[in-house]
């Protein structure tokens, strides 16, 4: 199964942390990943992240993460769930 789900106010660098607390790690250029788009990855899922600058208003612009989660449904199911709860309080 594939979700995909996009974040506002949050980084790159703290969406992989929270992805990292839920059981992920990082897989980079480093460990044998894509050094384009590195990912986090877990025994039973796998989460891949980019972002981009995005328009708010006339004058305000905030990061929006996309995360793409990878994995089965009864996992996946959890686990956004998980994430989207951490990913909210991000800004406040």
């Amino acid at each position: 199964m594939r979700v995909e789900r996009s974040y506002r106010g949050i980084s790159e660098r703290l969406a992989r942390h929270y992805l990292t607390n839920l059981g992920g790690r990082v897989r980079d250029a480093d460990d044998g990943g894509d050094a384009q788009q590195p990912a986090v990855v877990a025994d039973d899922w796998r989460a891949t992240l980019s972002s981009e600058k995005v328009g708010v208003g006339p004058s305000l612009t905030l990061t929006e993460v996309t995360v793409v989660f990878e994995g089965d449904e009864a996992v996946l199911d959890d686990l956004v769930a998980r994430f989207s709860r951490k990913a909210m309080r991000a800004g406040g």
